[in-house]
């Protein structure tokens, strides 16, 4: 399937997104250069630890690039329905248009979008039937990152060998407490917040219900 460009002008947007995008800058820089390169260089570990890492770090950014800017599935301005499905399309009572069933309207980006799932303001765009599965993706890798960032922090801490090259009292002064541990209560946020979501999308996925229709439905009960 074709992925079409898709950007949603939005501020508050584009400073979540850029705030995921700095907590995936600041991991991918400290992380190889305090963690893994040093101990890379005196033999420590060897060199796939530190591929993995950096090639978890793409796929990351890859699919949070991906799924911000693909089309979720936003309905054309005049869309062609087929004799066989007029049944299954309605009006949107808020931009007067015939949609598909299971369509919402999206507030914060102002039009339809087929099968729409939620709003995400962390990627900037509404998750649809055309983007859904970019934003597993997402979450899933983000789980993956997030996961060998916390397991090398607790390394650093209680498991690699010290560096010969560092003062250890300077290294904890300078860098463990100003920079690794930032770094790891970051990638154990991410890590819980992202598990949570991935749960609850391959549940919905399962029961055949998005989250908005779980909201309307747990409303309605």
């Amino acid at each position: 399937m074709k992925l079409r460009m898709h950007f949603v002008v939005d501020p508050m947007g584009w400073f979540c997104l850029g705030m995921v995008l700095f907590i995936w800058l600041y991991n991918t820089i400290f992380i190889p250069k305090l963690v893994l390169l040093p101990h890379y260089a005196e033999g420590h570990i060897p060199s796939a630890l530190v591929v993995c890492y950096y090639l978890a770090s793409l796929l990351c950014v890859s699919a949070l690039i991906r799924a911000s800017t693909a089309d979720p599935g936003r309905l054309a301005p005049d869309p062609t329905i087929p004799l066989a499905e007029r049944e299954q399309w309605e009006l949107c009572n808020k931009c007067n248009m015939m949609r598909p069933k299971r369509s919402h309207h999206c507030s914060r980006c102002g039009y339809c979008v087929r099968r729409m799932d939620h709003h995400c303001p962390w990627i900037n765009n509404c998750v649809g039937e055309d983007n859904h599965w970019l934003f597993l993706q997402l979450c899933f890798y983000t789980q993956v990152l997030s996961l060998y960032t916390l397991v090398l922090d607790f390394c650093q801490y209680y498991y690699f060998q010290p560096l010969a090259s560092m003062d250890p009292v300077v290294f904890t002064g300078r860098h463990e407490l100003a920079l690794l541990r930032v770094s790891c209560f970051m990638a154990l946020v991410m890590f819980g917040g992202m598990s949570s979501l991935f749960y609850s999308q391959i549940t919905g996925i399962l029961s055949d219900m998005t989250t908005i229709e779980k909201m309307s439905h747990s409303t309605d009960g």
